[in-house]
């Protein structure tokens, strides 16, 4: 009786990954239907943005001297 069982099974598996498989190059040809979460993704862009000014405010002025710095040593 096991042989049947475990042969079942296999058949089973087997029709899933073909389904699957079936399935796959359609789904890869028109992408997912959902589009995401398109608020979600602004308040990212803008988080990003506010976290990037505040870097550039607090460490602008000694990025400023470093870089004139670099400037000076190859112009001489």
């Amino acid at each position: 009786m096991k042989p049947t069982i475990r042969r079942s099974a296999l058949m089973r598996a087997g029709i899933a990954l073909s389904m699957l498989f079936a399935a796959l190059p359609q789904r890869l040809a028109y992408g997912s239907r959902e589009r995401g979460d398109v608020p979600g993704w602004v308040m990212i862009t803008l988080m990003s943005a506010v976290l990037v000014m505040g870097l550039l405010a607090v460490a602008g002025p000694a990025l400023e001297g470093l870089f004139n710095q670099a400037i000076n040593r190859v112009s001489r």
